[in-house]
């Protein structure tokens, strides 16, 4: 298979580039995983999925990838400001917890979440609140280089003083005039030389619970300097792949390499990746403005914006129907497509299973499905032109189905093969048949139902209809014994 062929956005460049890795075999990739103060929404598992994917499709390719994915436990402030409390410690203190509990028990419940969606788990999982000393040492690396300052215990980035030697805004695409002029005034703000600064580490108030020791104050770290400590602690000085949504473009990611390059002289990351955002009435949804949906109310459908409950493949398909630089806008109407899309394509899944091979393929047209199944993921993962291939595979199927064509041992393998890597391995999906209870109860029903055919036979002596019953739901594994009230059964799997 030719690995040299997946061409990639890269939002530094603007344009589609073809990925090369540093050091191939060996990929290293970075996300932004979650801030763990509430539970994950919609929002949340775009990137997941999309990360998902690529990680899936580079390991494909026979690329051996570490795939970096944090957790922001510290330093996250309200409106990913400067001043006002930490997201978690805020959580914490309405609860009346320790901020640690905070964090487990919503990472447990991401998790969960996670799983669900049959996103694998990250090569390392690092947590903010334990790389604090890679994070002070970032700190004091641009300090030593000029383009930070202390200020009342706390040091910020000088972004003028940066933006002389290097261009703050490459990844934006701001200049540092619209910065200031879009920069909000805030209290506090005289700690800062210039309003477009930001907080490499805080000093904190005394009622901060969340704080450690550095050279300069008790603190933590400003939001921004984990991603870049523990990107260059895990990948390195260099590395090929960073993702995250497309809202952390400005200022979260600008930031990031702002601090690389005031640290190391150059820039850390080679290819830039952002998904598109998830809008509900063309609004973004997002935590901070309370118009999202979690997925577990999605799963269980306890949202008042929802008509029914969505199960994590169908959310999973909802996402992959688009292409990730492309906006969702969430309905329940998509959805319930989604739904029926999905089911058409695992029950074409299942009739290949079924499909009796002839000694000639005539009537459809199997060759090239996996060709083209491989240039749409080389084009910048276009996911939704894989879904519709492999729809295109679905209906070759039922038209042999419904006996309109034939197809050879050869070609049904070779369906079968593409069928399974991309929709299976490489796009995520499962059957979700394997413990679904509603289907579980409709299938005891139907025991019932005919247990009760065979007690009417036998009250009607009619002894070869009972026995037929009994012998043909012992044959499929059902031990069935008559009580003195009726019967009993049991599924011997």
């Amino acid at each position: 298979m030719e690995t040299d062929k997946l061409i990639i956005y890269n939002t530094l460049t603007r344009r589609k580039e073809l990925f090369v890795p540093l050091h191939a075999p060996h990929v290293g990739m970075y996300v932004c995983g979650p801030t763990v103060y509430g539970d994950a929404h919609l929002g949340h598992a775009r990137p997941a999925i999309t990360f998902d994917i690529l990680f899936r499709y580079l390991k494909h390719l026979g690329y051996k990838v570490r795939y970096v994915r944090n957790i922001t436990d510290v330093g996250h402030l309200e409106h990913d400001a400067d001043d006002g409390e930490d997201k978690i410690a805020k959580k914490a203190r309405l609860e009346q917890l320790e901020p640690m509990e905070v964090v487990q028990y919503y990472l447990i419940r991401y998790h969960k979440a996670m799983e669900a969606l049959n996103v694998l788990p990250p090569s390392i999982e690092p947590h903010a609140s334990g790389h604090i000393i890679e994070q002070i040492k970032l700190v004091e690396e641009i300090l030593k280089n000029g383009y930070a300052y202390v200020s009342e215990g706390s040091v910020y980035f000088d972004v003028a003083k940066y933006n002389k030697d290097h261009h703050y805004g490459v990844l934006s695409g701001r200049n540092l005039d619209d910065v200031l002029n879009t920069t909000r005034e805030l209290d506090g703000q005289e700690e800062k030389h210039n309003p477009a600064d930001f907080a490499l580490w805080k000093c904190a108030q005394p009622e901060h619970i969340m704080r450690w020791p550095s050279p300069w104050s008790n603190g933590f770290p400003g939001w921004h300097c984990e991603c870049t400590a523990m990107g260059r602690k895990y990948l390195g000085e260099t590395f090929d792949i960073h993702g995250g949504g497309m809202d952390l473009v400005f200022p979260h990611h600008e930031c990031e390499i702002a601090q690389a390059v005031a640290s190391e002289g150059h820039q850390m990351v080679r290819y830039w990746m952002h998904n598109n955002m998830i809008t509900i009435n063309g609004q973004k949804m997002g935590k901070s403005l309370g118009n999202f949906i979690t997925l577990e109310e999605f799963f269980t459908g306890s949202n008042k914006l929802l008509s029914q409950a969505y199960s994590p493949m169908t959310i999973r398909f909802f996402i992959l129907q688009a292409h990730y630089r492309s906006t969702v806008d969430f309905s329940n109407e998509a959805l319930q497509a989604a739904e029926k899309g999905l089911e058409r394509l695992m029950e074409g899944f299942k009739n290949l299973e079924r499909i009796a091979p002839s000694a000639t393929t005539s009537g459809i047209e199997p060759a090239g499905l996996r060709e083209k199944c491989y240039e749409a993921m080389n084009d910048d993962l276009n996911t939704p032109i894989v879904i519709s291939h492999l729809f295109d595979a679905v209906r070759m199927v039922n038209t042999v189905t419904d006996k309109k064509a034939t197809i050879s041992a050869e070609d049904l393998e070779e369906l079968k093969d593409v069928f399974s890597l991309f929709a299976f391995d490489i796009l995520g999906l499962k059957s979700e048949t394997e413990n679904n209870e509603a289907r579980e109860e409709a299938f005891g029903k139907v025991v019932d139902m005919l247990l009760e055919q065979r007690m009417k036979a036998k009250a009607n002596k009619d002894w070869a209809t009972s026995d037929k019953i009994r012998d043909s739901l012992s044959a499929l594994g059902f031990e069935v014994k008559d009580t003195k009230d009726g019967f009993t059964w049991k599924l011997n799997k």
